[in-house]
């Protein structure tokens, strides 16, 4: 660990993208051999959905490479647009009236870029309160303003509920990329990295865990998967993972662990949330209602991170009392 630590930050960051691509080259390698061993429909199928999401992987391991050579700035307009795709995917899901225009426009246009634009000059204390406060108190009286009073309160608490996932908890990602901490200056991509592995193993053990046969799903209207045993599963994995990439933070092996527990059991919510969000809106899978709504299913691969990323944001700042 002392060795590791003793790197500089560029050593530590091809080390880091040596592993991540190596491994993502090993799996790839393995669901091909897979791919020619298998042969049944039902086994087809499974390789299907084991390609998609490890496109997925390859992916969002791209988008992390080019936020890091884009720098702090380039990461944070990165996933201003991520924030603005995702925040799109969810107002298609939602009921709108004529009347919500003005305030759909407000967020949209002025709220979503505001929030980037405080957090790129790392404007904290603000950045914190600007949404769940300002535009918590903005947006209810635009609306009011256009005359239209049927289902008031409705229209206004899902676009203020998507502003908060898909804009300010999306948010606390690029504000760890410019957080500098005591032994930490200039390593808030390492925060990042951290916290997306870390989500990222428990969401794959809990996936795994939740075919065991014993399992006893605690909500099944909403989801056939959860159960407490799968979700203590995937929050050991994240905070093993954690542990062991302790050597890019500045915290101590123990304080990586717990850190890294708090953001995989926020993020495995996060995702059980937005199965429920799913399952209201009658939509089994976000990619099944692209025709209509226009639904991608970036909000599945985000609604963890949204999650995690201020739990975790807000207790490094505790833990350092910054």
């Amino acid at each position: 660990m002392d060795s590791l630590r003793a790197l500089d930050v560029d050593q530590r960051v091809a080390l880091l993208f040596v592993a991540l691509f190596g491994t993502l080259l090993a799996a790839s390698a393995a669901l091909a051999v897979w791919n020619l061993r298998e042969h049944g429909a039902l086994a087809r199928a499974r390789l299907r959905r084991a390609g998609g999401e490890l496109a997925a992987v390859w992916a969002g391991a791209a988008v992390f490479w080019a936020a890091w050579i884009a720098g702090a700035i380039g990461a944070t307009l990165l996933f201003g647009a991520v924030s603005f795709l995702a925040l799109r995917e969810f107002v298609t899901l939602m009921h709108t009236r004529r009347a919500d225009h003005r305030s759909l426009i407000l967020a949209f246009f002025v709220v979503l870029p505001l929030q980037y634009v405080i957090v790129a000059q790392r404007r904290f204390d603000l950045f914190t309160v600007f949404v769940p406060v300002y535009v918590f108190l903005a947006l209810p009286v635009v609306s009011a303003l256009s005359g239209d009073p049927q289902r008031f309160l409705e229209r206004n608490a899902k676009l203020q509920w998507g502003l908060m996932v898909t804009v300010y908890g999306l948010s606390h990602a690029p504000a760890l990329l410019l957080l500098d901490l005591p032994g930490n200056v200039g390593g808030g991509a390492f925060l990042l990295f951290f916290l997306v592995l870390a989500v990222g193993a428990a969401q794959l053990v809990q996936q795994a865990a939740s075919r065991w046969r014993h399992r006893r799903p605690m909500v099944r209207e909403i989801s056939r998967s959860f159960s407490l045993r799968a979700w203590g599963a995937g929050i050991a994995a994240g905070a093993l993972v954690g542990a062991a990439l302790a050597w890019i933070t500045p915290f101590g092996a123990g304080p990586a662990f717990a850190m890294a527990a708090v953001a995989a059991g926020s993020g495995t919510l996060g995702q059980l949330v937005m199965e429920a969000l799913k399952r209201d809106a009658g939509v089994r899978h976000w990619g099944s209602a692209a025709s209509v709504t226009g639904a991608v299913g970036l909000l599945d691969r985000v609604a963890a991170l949204c999650f995690a990323a201020p739990v975790f944001f807000h207790s490094v700042r505790w833990y350092f009392q910054t």
